[in-house]
């Protein structure tokens, strides 16, 4: 494979096969997408195939309003929402959805995920957000562009910055991550899987149990991602 946006499709590859690596799809379920903003333009795993089948030449490059730039394949069904994200928030460089079963059960429920615990306040410091279940005008309209849509009025109805808190929840629905590349999007992913499943089980525990104090929130927040952050070399 040798073509103007080889690179890209390789990046978007390699972050899709990650994401089948580390169990958060199923099938042919999930897809990260990898912007180019440069060109304009950002490559999405094609609709319906197998990870074990996929490989850089069947990722599709497109440019934000959904024309296909270079690829013979149907980009993902999703391929809307990410494009709505990149035209909107120009900061990011990598989205991925999954369908992991932690994130997707909180989906499900329709609630937020309360942070617990240091492993969640070593990301972002505020709950990870559920969007509200669409409304059905909007699923019976362009559906996944909605999508886009329905997270951007969550964080702007909350106050949230996509920069600071990057994953979401979409009601009924499931996750979607992001980051400055496909890679980073994919990490997002993984340890919003993780939060998710030791929230669950930390309400198993103790129905009761508290939010983490603001304290421990600041430190552990701030010792990564703070203007004197030490953690890591």
């Amino acid at each position: 494979m040798n073509t103007k946006y080889s690179y890209l499709k390789q990046e978007c590859y390699e972050a899709n096969i990650e994401l089948n690596n580390l169990g958060l799809v199923i099938y042919t379920f999930g897809n990260v997408s990898a912007v180019d903003r440069a060109n304009g333009v950002f490559a999405i795993k094609p609709s319906g195939i197998p990870y074990e089948k996929l490989k850089p030449e069947d990722i599709v490059v497109l440019d934000y309003d959904n024309s296909i730039v270079e690829g013979a394949l149907r980009p993902s069904s999703d391929t809307k929402t990410h494009a709505y994200l990149y035209k909107n928030w120009d900061h990011i460089g990598g989205i991925a959805h999954t369908h992991a079963t932690y994130s997707v059960a909180w989906a499900q429920a329709q609630q937020d995920i309360p942070i617990f615990g240091t492993t969640h306040a070593d990301h972002l410091t505020a709950d990870i957000p559920c969007a509200q279940p669409m409304k059905d005008s909007l699923i019976e309209g362009d559906y996944e562009h909605n999508t886009g849509i329905q997270i951007l009025d969550c964080f702007e109805e909350r106050g949230l910055s996509a920069k600071e808190v990057e994953m979401v929840l979409i009601g009924n629905h499931g996750p979607f991550a992001w980051g400055k590349t496909a890679a980073k999007a994919v990490y997002n992913s993984k340890v919003l899987e993780t939060v998710a499943q030791m929230a669950y089980l930390t309400l198993q525990i103790n129905p009761n149990a508290p939010r983490l104090k603001n304290s421990l929130i600041k430190k552990h927040y701030e010792r990564k991602h703070g203007n004197n952050a030490y953690y890591g070399q």
